[in-house]
Parts: C-alpha cells; structure tokens; sequence
C-alpha cells in the first residue's frame, strides 16, 4: 500500500506513507555512515577476518553528506519518522556533528539516535546535542576489563567508554541505552553486573541474543542464551514486571524493575522472532538500501543519486523496494536452527545494527 510522496515541508507530509507485502510500514531508517570501525567484536567484525590491510570502502565508494541528506529527506517524505546514524562505528567520521544538524532540521522526526561504541563519545557529545541529537545507545557488552578487551577484539578502553556515557548524560542525550550482545561462556556470567551498574541510572539496558548476522562471526545455537533464561537469573535477584512497547514495531521486550529503579530490554531475534512488527530499513554507507538486518542482498541507491535523478524518481524507487518487502528470515528458518543457514549475508559493519 501507498501514499503519494510529498517533499518535506508539504501540507500532506504527515499522511504520506507505504508499507510492504505484509503491511507493515517503512518508519525507521538506519544510516550507516561508513564501514570502518575502531574495534573488533567477534559477533561483528571478528579481527582475524578484518586484518590490518582489510579493504574497506574508499571516500568516494561511501555516500556523500549530501546524498545521505537526500535519501533521509525522501524517505522521511514517504513516512520515515525515526532515524539512527550508525556504522562502523560512525564517530569515526569527522563531520558527524554536521550531519546531525542537517538531518534534525528535517520535519516530523519522532527521533534522531546514534548508535557506538562510546570510546570516542566524550569529547562530542554535547556537540552532538547542540546540533540536534536526541539520544544515543552505547554498545557495552561487558563492564568486567578482561571481557570487555576480549569482546572489542582488544581495541577498546572501558574507561572512556564511561567517559562517554557521563558525558552524554551530561549533555541530555537520553534515554541512553546499553546495548549488550549476550554470548553464552563469554559474557552471560557477568550481565547482572551490568545491570547492576546502570540500575538507577535512568538508562536502559538492552539484553541482545547472540545473532546470526552475516556469515563470519562463527555463529552457533549453543552460544545463544535465550531471553527467557536471562529473564529468570534477573528476576531471582530484582523482580520485573512487563510493560507495554512504547510505539508499534519497537522490537525490545520491556521490563521494569519493581523497586522503580529503572528498566531493562530484551531483543530475541533467534528465540522470539519479531518480523511481523519490522519497519526498518538499512542503508549502508556505499548506498545499498537493504530492508532485513539478515539480508543477502540490497539494492544500491548510489546509482540513481550519482546519474541525474530527481527526487520524485528516487522516491518511487524507495517506494518499489519496500512494497516488494517479503522478509520473514528470523520468523521463517527452521526452529531451533543449530548453525546458521548457509547463505552469504551481508556483514553487519556494512549496514549497522
């Protein structure tokens, strides 16, 4: 189903909209920013596949500011309300804070989030709230220092990884979300510290299962530990009571602590699939628009901004690709698969979490 594309700032930008093969609407866009990143993770982009002289994309190989302006000002003409900058990891680029700033001016954005690592967030983050930022989710799988150098590929340092956490607080970046990727035998042991630490602290921590996202992270169903049982190690030490999501397609399971001191997430993708609520798109930083986090392939958007197209054009192609959406990979592969399907994916660092 569609709605008629309106440029941003028309009397009919609010009802403009499209949803794909089974309804569901394109409302979230996530923008990779570039492809590099400055750790490690095993889950993501393990170092011994990602060597020193791995090639990663040239300047001119990656979207322009400009042109990553113009597809979010499409897409948010066909009904996008929320946007994520990601990478890689996207502090990396230099003129981050500019983006924002552009992209905040855009009309009826519900919110404007940056997922990192937090290492380089410090010294940016109140830059990053002047120029528009709403908030940020830091990726802190562990809080223990010998984890935490296992899990960033020995590339991270914990302490400015608070730093940055402090420094967004500071700055009204918030609610600030940790994103943990749970992995049976590396980090699930110390999860209650990490709940522990943000307790009371108003940001929320999101427990993510161990997905099998691309084909390189050596991914396998003994190392998922299922949100049900992490749910119960929990509630054996702060009960929880569930809470509604706060708007359609958020993809987290939401808890509350009962003693009020704060909230936790839970996304099960491998044991509790949630395609049928999906309204994310992916576009990576060489402009491949992909519309599943477990795709094969996308379809590249650089093409039609780099030949002459107008918008109109460029809309209608985001239109047919989202219409034509018939991904269900997590709710369709075999239950309980006990390795990954053997197809080639698309690597995470490539279109951002």
């Amino acid at each position: 189903m569609t709605g008629k594309w309106q440029k941003p700032g028309t009397e009919a930008e609010n009802t403009t909209f499209i949803e794909d093969a089974f309804g569901r609407p394109m409302q979230d866009l996530r923008i990779s920013l570039l492809d590099r990143c400055n750790f490690r993770c095993p889950y993501c982009m393990p170092a011994a596949e990602f060597t020193e002289d791995y090639r990663f994309l040239s300047r001119s190989e990656r979207l322009s500011h400009d042109e990553i302006f113009r597809v979010a000002s499409i897409a948010v003409g066909l009904g996008v309300t929320k946007l994520r900058i990601t990478g890689g990891e996207p502090l990396l680029d230099k003129n981050a804070v500019s983006l924002v700033s552009r992209l905040a001016a855009l009309p009826c954005l519900d919110d404007l989030a940056l997922t990192t690592n937090g290492v380089l967030l410090a010294p940016m983050a109140q830059s990053l709230a002047d120029a528009g930022l709403h908030r940020v989710t830091i990726s802190l799988d562990s809080i223990d220092e010998t984890v935490f150098t296992q899990m960033s590929g020995g590339r991270g340092d914990l302490g400015k990884v608070f730093a940055g956490i402090e420094a967004a607080e500071r700055s009204g970046l918030s609610p600030i979300k940790i994103n943990v990727v749970v992995q049976r035998g590396v980090n699930d042991n110390g999860v209650l510290d990490v709940l522990e630490r943000f307790r009371g602290t108003g940001h929320i921590v999101r427990l993510i299962e161990f997905m099998d996202v691309g084909s390189r992270n050596g991914w396998s169903l003994d190392q998922v530990v299922p949100s049900k049982e992490i749910l119960k190690r929990i509630q054996a030490k702060w009960p929880l009571r569930a809470v509604g999501r706060n708007y359609p397609g958020e993809v987290a399971s939401r808890y509350q602590y009962l003693d009020g001191e704060g909230e936790v997430g839970f996304i099960s993708s491998v044991t509790e699939p949630f395609c049928g609520a999906c309204s994310r798109a992916r576009l990576s930083a060489d402009g491949t628009l992909y519309t599943c986090l477990f795709a094969t392939d996308g379809t590249n958007l650089r093409g039609f901004l780099r030949e002459g197209e107008d918008d109109a054009a460029i809309a209608a192609a985001l239109t047919k690709i989202w219409t034509g959406r018939e991904d269900r990979y997590s709710e369709s592969r075999a239950p309980a698969p006990v390795e990954a399907p053997l197809v080639n994916k698309v690597e995470m660092y490539r279109m951002g979490g």
